[in-house]
């Protein structure tokens, strides 16, 4: 049970034990039913638990339909080829993507409905994806794999793109040139330091990671590790230190 909801339930108890014994003990109060903010809160106290097990269950479910949605496409690439199996997955979610070659991009509709022309692509290579906003994860990354030529990469907004996603990208180390991962939560100063592996980035968007305690730091050493790539660092204060914030604060509110 996290925290929150504990300190809730013993809030509720405690209220409604105190309200219960204020109560004037007479042979009136035995049939008088109790006020209507006591039983509101002996009411609370006794659903707790039932409340609780709720949103437990909705954490579940939610859980179990991302896993769905990034689950490995195995039977479309071994009867229809890592490309084809690659294009479904990535519209699947509400994701678009570019072929080598051609200007026209693939994507789904606000209802998610989407053309099936890119069945007609079966040996053509993907070059550029944007996941931006989905729930891909570390399970659903496996649909890209085997994707050489992909230079473009956007997921940015990713909810579920964590540190041991980041890592995992070494497979487009050869290809990848461009990598958005800007307002994705998850992502920690662990996760950056798996890039140092995409040796051919030319550009590298970490905007508005609220895991990142010291971007100027961070970007110091992305630079350092990527010395050919141009980094966007945009939403932050840069400092060196996490204290400069508070010392800076400090005196503001001083003055």
């Amino acid at each position: 049970m996290s925290a929150h909801l504990m300190s809730l339930h013993r809030c509720c108890q405690r209220s409604a034990l105190l309200l219960v014994a204020r109560r004037p003990w007479s042979s009136s109060s035995v049939s008088s039913p109790p006020p209507l903010h006591t039983r509101l809160l002996l009411y609370l106290t006794q659903r707790f638990y039932d409340v609780e097990m709720l949103l437990r269950w909705q954490s579940q479910l939610k859980r179990r339909k991302i896993q769905k949605k990034n689950v490995y496409y195995s039977y479309t690439q071994r009867f229809h080829g890592a490309y084809i199996a690659a294009a479904y997955y990535i519209l699947s979610i509400k994701g678009g993507f570019r072929y080598v070659d051609q200007t026209d991009w693939f994507r789904p509709n606000q209802r998610g409905k989407f053309s099936w022309d890119f069945m007609n692509h079966k040996d053509t290579h993907l070059e550029e994806v944007d996941m931006s906003y989905t729930v891909i994860n570390y399970s659903g990354l496996q649909n890209l794999e085997g994707q050489r030529s992909l230079r473009t990469l956007s997921l940015r907004g990713c909810s579920e793109v964590d540190d041991w996603f980041l890592a995992r990208l070494h497979m487009f180390q050869d290809s990848l040139e461009e990598l958005d991962i800007s307002h994705c939560p998850r992502i920690t100063t662990g996760g950056l330091a798996a890039l140092r592996n995409l040796k051919g980035l030319r550009r590298l968007d970490i905007s508005s990671l609220p895991g990142i305690s010291t971007p100027g730091l961070i970007i110091i050493l992305l630079e350092e590790m990527l010395p050919l790539c141009q980094i966007i660092a945009n939403g932050y204060d840069h400092n060196l230190r996490p204290e400069e914030g508070e010392e800076k604060k400090h005196t503001q509110a001083q003055r």
